[in-house]
């Protein structure tokens, strides 16, 4: 039975898509069968895996206002075990499409309902608010995961989200918790920093992972190149960071403890690193059709 856990927090550019993306990778390099689902109309989790959301024909948008099967719309990536369910610009669309329709918070739920056993985790991209697209997240989730970057009003609009989240406890989803707070965009350089995952550290307290996630260019360039940093550039410091997120999270969830240590080795990795240069496209892209 796959865990499911949403990346949500509605302020943007806290590292949302970046999490989701390397937290999968690092759980499919350790072999846990993992699944991605896009459910951001801005489809960056889709490019930063590798496929154009141009040219995607079935997606959350055909998922979610049920033309489709979940698993009709899942697509490969470079790691043998993540898979992903891509975004369009369509998604846009679906809140208002769902907006009369009944029990339209839990499309998700029934979507998942037939590859709960594909998969040993499943992770949510969610888009930047708090709309019918979150809130059908939340409520198909087991846990959820927020990013707060390390940078001046950080916990602003977090109240909201909680409200949020104790809302969909008590009327749709009461097993939801809340799996850990990600420090993101850390730079040990500046007291900022430092003043702010202190900030965090008592507003929340052990929801706090231990890891955190530094800034690090080689994070920032993965997605250009449609792949993530572990395929990038495994010895980095990121890269390191995601992995131990993902080992903490196993950490905590004693059911998929199978197996800690990766599949696929960094100096393995490494000589898969992307070209000095991203391939020539019309968005950076690497893709992976």
């Amino acid at each position: 039975m796959a865990k499911v856990i949403a990346i949500a927090n509605q302020k943007g550019g806290v590292g949302k898509t970046t999490t989701a993306i390397n937290l999968a990778a690092s759980l499919a390099v350790m072999d846990h069968p993992t699944l991605v689902i896009d459910m951001d109309p801005q489809a960056n989790c889709t490019s930063g895996l590798g496929l154009d959301p141009r040219h995607i024909v079935l997606s959350t948008y055909e998922v979610l206002i049920g033309q489709v099967p979940l698993a009709e719309g899942v697509r490969d990536t470079a790691l043998d075990h993540l898979k992903l369910l891509p975004s369009h610009i369509n998604l846009v669309g679906a809140e208002f499409e769902m907006i009369n329709v009944e029990n339209r918070e839990r499309r998700l739920v029934k979507a998942l309902q037939g590859v709960h056993e594909r998969y040993e985790f499943v992770v949510i991209d969610c888009p930047p608010s708090l709309g019918l697209l979150t809130l059908n997240a939340l409520t198909a989730a087991d846990s959820v995961i927020i990013p707060v970057q390390a940078e001046y009003f950080a916990l602003e609009g977090l109240g909201q989200l909680l409200n949020t989240i104790r809302i969909v406890r008590r009327k749709l989803n009461p097993g939801l918790q809340i799996e850990g707070v990600f420090l993101t965009l850390f730079d040990k350089r500046l007291r900022l920093s430092k003043q702010v995952a202190a900030e965090v550290q008592r507003y929340f307290g052990k929801k706090v992972f231990r890891t955190i996630g530094q800034r690090n260019i080689r994070v920032a360039e993965a997605p250009s190149f449609g792949v993530p940093v572990l395929l990038y550039d495994a010895g980095c410091v990121g890269a390191r960071n995601y992995m131990s997120l993902a080992k903490e999270i196993l950490l905590s969830n004693p059911r998929y403890q199978n197996r800690t240590e990766p599949v696929v080795r960094p100096k393995e990795l490494l000589q898969q690193q992307a070209p000095a240069n991203p391939p020539a496209s019309t968005n950076g892209v690497k893709h992976h059709a």
